[in-house]
């Protein structure tokens, strides 16, 4: 009778494991669809480079059953044609899951492609991980289900730098360089209306727009800025359309604030040398030389590594957090981990985030990177080898940058 009754046990025991659903250790495939030729691909090899080392480093620390994630770069060429391409590419190739940030505009066609793709080929649903295209229409009139950022919006960036800016009573004049697309368009637009609300003595003296990726010679555009009389400049500029116009700025001796979103990306730093001291900033979602211990042992251990700095750090939450959306829904699956994605709050090393349900937008800390001379207060670091590098003269809350959503989703 004993026998019996243990046989039965035993058989109800297996028969209630196969019931628990187990997350098998299968390779999940990460499509990187970045700009990797042309003059922005330093940027997007760099970034290519961090994202592999993220999943390298949480490959090793996963559990056995855990999914494992393989990176599989797609040159995009900056063109929101050329990514749609690739992404069904992609897609056929078996990948799920594609991350993308260089240029809000390749952004949007994704986010627009994947949305359809969605509606028309359930079983090809596909998650889009932003780590830094920065137009609030990706996570407000334009946002979806598929779509989830893990970086700030440029609102949510400018709405921190005008707060500071509140308790600059030397600034008085401000001139606004910026790309000529939706991304340059919107933070011309917010820094308007924020210094407008927050600082109305502040003249608004310039309003440029350059054509992204044509400029060779910023010395028309500095000397504008000079006649302007600005004290300062804010530029959402990016890869050689900020490399270069620093690089006239210091030929010129243009002696003024930069307030910048990209003068951490790779190539940028190495052209600030002495003359950026003091008067570069850096609107980021990461510091290296920021007082937090965890973000320290990240910057330091890659550098040694790979001889390079790390900057990108919407890699290791988005990477992070899409694991532990996996965990959490028991599934690989895209629409699963989608909806395990959305209102997740975790503990990176920036301290908690929350991936906010209503739009996708991650609410994080926001730093302001001053460009000093390494060994002064707050400068542990240099970058790119300069003997300079960027201290965290404000870190934020995420309150303080938050922004609100006009978001309408529809979900599958």
């Amino acid at each position: 009778m004993f026998k019996l009754s243990l046989s039965r046990s035993l058989l109800a025991g297996a028969v209630l494991l196969a019931s628990v659903p187990i997350l098998h250790a299968e390779v999940v495939k990460i499509g990187f669809i970045e700009v990797l030729s042309g003059p922005f691909a330093n940027a997007g090899k760099t970034s290519l480079n961090q994202l592999r080392e993220v999943v390298t480093q949480l490959n090793a620390k996963s559990k056995p059953t855990d999914p494992k994630f393989e990176v599989v770069a797609f040159d995009g060429k900056g063109s929101p044609q050329e990514s749609t391409t690739v992404l069904k590419a992609a897609v056929d190739q078996g990948v799920r899951y594609i991350t993308q940030g260089g240029g809000s505009g390749v952004a949007f066609a994704l986010s627009d492609a994947i949305s359809k793709l969605a509606e028309r080929e359930p079983a090809k649903a596909t998650v889009f991980l932003n780590y830094s295209a920065m137009d609030p229409g990706l996570t407000n009139e334009r946002c979806n289900f598929w779509h989830f950022r893990f970086y700030p919006s440029s609102e949510m960036k400018i709405e921190a730098l005008t707060t500071y800016m509140t308790k600059r009573p030397d600034i008085k004049k401000v001139y606004l360089l910026n790309q000529e697309y939706t991304h340059g368009q919107q933070v011309s637009k917010a820094s308007k209306a924020y210094l407008a609300r927050k600082r109305p003595d502040i003249q608004i003296v310039g309003d440029d727009f350059v054509p992204i990726a044509q400029v060779r010679d910023f010395a028309p555009y500095i000397a504008k800025i000079r006649s302007s009389g600005a004290d300062t400049v804010i530029t959402s500029n990016w890869g050689s359309d900020l490399t270069l116009l620093f690089k006239s700025a210091k030929e010129y001796g243009l002696n003024i604030n930069f307030y910048t979103m990209n003068a951490n990306n790779p190539g940028t730093p190495a052209q600030l040398g002495s003359w950026g001291a003091e008067k570069v900033g850096v609107i980021w979602n990461w510091g290296h030389n920021a007082p937090t211990p965890e973000l320290e042992k990240i910057y330091v251990d890659y550098k040694k590594k790979f001889d390079e700095d790390f900057i990108f750090a919407a890699h290791w939450n988005s990477m992070n957090m899409l694991s532990a959306a996996m965990q959490k829904a028991k599934s690989t699956d895209a629409k699963q981990v989608a909806f395990a994605l959305e209102g997740m709050k975790y503990k990176s090393p920036m301290g908690e985030i929350e991936m906010r349900k209503t739009d996708h937008q991650l609410q994080a800390p926001l730093f302001l990177g001053i460009w000093a001379k390494q060994g002064s207060k707050g400068v542990k670091y240099d970058a790119e080898k300069t003997g300079y590098g960027f201290r965290s003269e404000v870190v934020w809350d995420s309150y303080v940058s938050s922004q609100p959503t006009s978001c309408q989703m529809s979900r599958p």
